[in-house]
């Protein structure tokens, strides 16, 4: 904006010959032609605004989620005492009843019924103890699987953060040593990251390195058979050692998965020593092909 309103105003001041220098309508007509936005990082300002938002948004759920579990589990702990101390005041009750009945009868003696009641009691205490504590310990095995769910989640986070990272990095590079080098960090976080080895594949082929872009695409093909790009990258690889064949089939293979690299392989360098090749002009410059049979 600040551009803008410079030159719109210098549009309307006076050059040396009384004409103006530059018009508003040039301006606008430059801004126009621009192919690319004139200031990028904006968009890893906005990935890291976003990863920061869902990470805030990860810890709010985890307390809320503890805050809920201990919640319930008082609640339950509450419940189960009050149930516990219904439980013993009703038997004893009962025993007390049976007692003074089996006195008045005279089955037994105070003592012996004593004795029994205490007997009793005991063992009905420590069963419903032993209950309580198995269901307090399935309680605390889901929150510890919770928690480490939630743990899992905070570390993927950060690790898809810097990934993210990694790959603007690796897209502002000009150097292909770098772009190598960030392409190895995204393989070190994530060692099955099929586009992080086509695209370094990619790299290699621009230092002169067909093997070692060759052994990367099979590397990335044997994860994602269906994976056009790195068919694409192989082709390249077998064009620049000579084996025609194999890069006219292995392109087909690409061609198959997306028509977009039929153009890309009309003016890649790599396929320079192709262009006469009749298998490889018929499937690339198929236009061409259908306008000399008309």
């Amino acid at each position: 904006m600040t551009f803008t309103g410079q030159a719109t105003a210098q549009g309307t001041e006076q050059g040396p010959a009384g004409k103006p220098d530059v018009t508003a309508d040039d301006v606008a007509a430059a801004l126009a032609d621009l192919e690319e936005p004139m200031y990028t990082p904006f968009i890893e300002l906005y990935l890291l605004e976003e990863s920061k938002a869902l990470r805030k948004e990860m810890q709010n759920t985890r307390a809320e989620l503890i805050e809920k579990v201990v919640d319930k589990e008082l609640s339950v702990a509450d419940k189960t005492m009050s149930y516990a101390t219904d439980t013993v005041t009703y038997f004893f009750y009962l025993i007390a009843g049976a007692t003074s009945i089996l006195v008045v009868i005279g089955w037994n003696s105070i003592r012996d019924m004593r004795n029994q009641l205490t007997s009793l009691a005991e063992k009905r205490v420590n069963e419903l103890v032993v209950e309580y504590e198995k269901r307090l310990e399935a309680i605390e095995d889901q929150l510890k699987q919770k928690s480490d769910i939630i743990h899992q989640n905070q570390a993927e986070i950060e690790r898809t953060n810097e990934v993210h990272s990694l790959w603007l990095k690796a897209s502002q590079e000009t150097s292909q040593q770098n772009k190598i080098a960030a392409y190895d960090q995204i393989l070190d976080l994530r060692p099955d990251d099929v586009e992080a080895l086509s695209y370094k594949a990619d790299a290699v082929l621009e230092m002169q390195e067909p093997l070692w872009a060759i052994s990367l695409c099979q590397r990335a093909l044997k994860l994602a058979p269906d994976n056009g790009h790195a068919h694409y990258q192989l082709a390249c690889a077998y064009a620049e050692i000579g084996r025609w064949e194999d890069a006219v089939a292995t392109l087909q293979k690409a061609i198959d998965i997306s028509e977009a690299y039929r153009d890309d392989a009309s003016v890649d360098v790599s396929f320079e020593h192709l262009r006469e090749h009749e298998s490889f002009r018929a499937l690339v410059f198929t236009d061409q092909n259908d306008s000399t049979d008309a």
